[in-house]
C-alpha cells in the first residue's frame, strides 16, 4: 500500500511542476520594445523564473526572485534570487520586496513587468504598512485561530503596500503580465498571494468581520488600515492562469488507474478542520470494505488546523493521523495526504500516511492518537511509525491532495 501511495504522489507532483505551464503562457505574450523586468514570488517562484529565463534569455533586463528558504536551486542570471520567511514574513521578505519595488518604480509605458506568482507569496512578497513585529503577531494570531486562507488574505491585503492590487499600481504606467499558479480552493485570483496585481474583491466590512469573528487583537493604526479600501480596478494588468488542484487530482487519478484502482473524485474544494477531514476519509474507507474491486477516493483542497497544543505538525499530517483510528481493523487500506509544495506546516514533511496498522504501531510506540491530535504533535507520532511523507521542496504549489486507497484482488 505504501508503494502504491508513493507512486501516486510522485506522479501527481511531477505533473504539477510549473515549467511547462509558464512556457505555454509566455508563448501568448508580445512584450513592448522597452525594458523587461521579471518579478517572481512564491514557493514555486524559482521554478517559474527558471522557465521564464530559459525562454526569454537576453530579453530580460533584470529582476528579483523571492521564494521560501531551501526552495531555490541556484542562480538565475540576470535575476537576483532571495529566500525568505514563510508563513510569517521576515527581514528577507521585506528586503527582497523593497528591491523588487526599486526595479519597477520608474518604468515607462514601453517597458513591461513579467510577474510570476504562486502560493506563499503573501508572506514572501511583503512591504508592510504597520511595524513588522505587529504584522508577525497578527499573522500568528490568524494561523492559530484556524482562520481560512481567504480570511487571512483579506486582512493581509489592507496592511500591505504591495497586496490587493497595489503592486500593479507601483508598476504603472508599464503593463504587467502576470502568470499565476493557482493554490487556493475555488481559485479566487485576488486571493492567491493576496493578489498583488489583481483587483481586490474583498471589502473593509469583510476584513473587520474576520477580526471580530476570531476576537483578534489589533492596534488602532491597524484598524484604520482595515477600514481603508483597496483598488477595485486595474488597467495595466493582463493575467494568465495556470495549474490548479484540479489538475493535481486528475494526475493522481490517472496514476490510480495505472495501478488498477478505480478513482472516485470526492471534491477539489476540501475546506474544513484537518482532523475532521481525516475522520471523514477514514469513514469512507471503512464503509467500502466490502467492495470487490480496488478503489481510490480523492479530495483536493486546503484544510485548516486550530491550534490547541504546542506540538509540531501540519494539516496533512493531522489528516493522516485522524484517519488512522477510523481505518484500524480494515483490510489493505490506507489514507495519505500531502501538500504539493513539499512542506506541511512548519515541518520538513510534505504530509502523512496511515494504514490499518498505524494505530496499533502508535500504541506500541507509546503514543495516544487522540492526545497527539489535541497537542497538534502529529509530526513526532507519525515519524515514530514511519508515517511521514518526505519529498523535500518540490518547486510547485497547487494546494493539497488527500487519497483513500482500498486494494482488492
Amino acid at each position: 500500500m505504501n508503494q502504491d501511495a508513493k507512486f501516486i504522489w510522485e506522479r501527481a507532483l511531477r505533473d504539477a511542476m510549473p515549467g511547462a505551464a509558464v512556457r505555454q503562457a509566455l508563448s501568448g505574450i508580445s512584450f513592448p520594445a522597452g525594458r523587461l523586468v521579471v518579478i517572481a514570488a512564491g514557493k514555486a517562484a524559482w521554478e517559474m523564473a527558471k522557465a521564464a529565463a530559459d525562454c526569454l534569455g537576453d530579453r530580460i533586463d533584470c529582476g528579483t526572485v523571492i521564494t521560501k528558504y531551501d526552495h531555490a536551486k541556484g542562480e538565475i542570471p540576470p535575476l537576483t534570487v532571495w529566500e525568505a520567511g514563510h508563513p510569517v514574513p521576515d527581514e528577507n521578505s521585506y528586503r527582497a520586496t523593497a528591491c523588487a519595488l526599486e526595479l519597477v518604480h520608474d518604468l515607462r509605458e514601453d517597458d513591461a513587468v513579467l510577474f510570476l506568482l504562486s502560493g506563499g507569496g503573501s508572506a514572501l512578497f511583503e512591504q508592510p504598512l504597520i511595524p513588522a513585529e505587529e504584522l508577525a503577531d497578527l499573522t500568528g494570531q490568524l494561523l492559530a485561530c484556524g482562520a481560512g486562507i481567504v480570511e487571512i488574505n483579506t486582512i493581509r491585503k489592507r496592511l500591505s503596500a504591495v497586496k490587493g492590487g497595489r503592486f500593479a499600481l507601483c508598476c504603472a504606467p508599464a503593463p504587467v503580465y502576470t502568470v499565476v499558479l493557482r493554490d487556493i480552493t475555488g481559485d479566487p485570483l485576488d486571493m492567491i498571494a493576496s493578489g498583488p496585481a489583481y483587483p481586490d474583491s474583498s471589502t473593509c466590512e469583510q476584513a473587520i468581520a474576520v477580526i471580530e469573528r476570531y476576537g483578534l487583537s489589533v492596534s488602532p493604526k491597524t484598524e484604520v488600515l482595515l477600514r481603508t479600501e483597496t483598488p477595485k480596478e486595474l488597467t495595466n494588468v493582463t493575467t494568465f492562469v495556470t495549474g490548479s488542484v484540479k489538475q493535481l487530482c486528475r494526475s493522481a487519478a490517472d496514476a490510480c488507474r495505472e495501478l488498477g484502482y478505480t478513482p472516485v473524485m470526492l471534491t477539489a474544494s476540501l475546506s474544513c478542520e484537518a482532523r475532521e477531514a481525516g475522520a471523514f476519509l477514514g469513514a469512507i474507507a471503512r464503509d467500502h470494505q466490502d467492495e470487490k474491486t480496488s478503489l481510490a477516493f480523492l479530495a483536493g483542497g486546503e484544510t485548516v488546523v486550530h491550534l490547541t497544543g504546542k506540538g509540531k505538525g501540519g494539516r496533512n499530517q493531522e489528516i493522516a493521523l485522524a484517519a488512522a483510528a477510523e481505518i484500524a481493523g480494515c483490510r489493505d487500506t490506507c489514507v495519505f495526504s500531502f501538500g504539493s509544495d513539499g512542506t506541511d506546516g512548519p515541518t520538513d514533511a510534505a504530509g502523512g500516511y496511515a494504514d490499518e496498522h498505524t494505530l496499533s504501531r502508535l500504541r506500541d510506540a507509546g503514543f495516544d492518537a487522540r492526545k497527539v491530535l489535541s497537542d497538534n504533535d502529529a509530526y513526532h507520532a507519525l515519524k515514530a511509525v514511519d508515517g511521514l511523507i518526505m519529498t523535500g521542496p518540490t518547486g510547485t504549489n497547487v494546494n493539497d491532495l488527500s487519497v483513500v486507497l482500498i486494494k482488492r484482488g
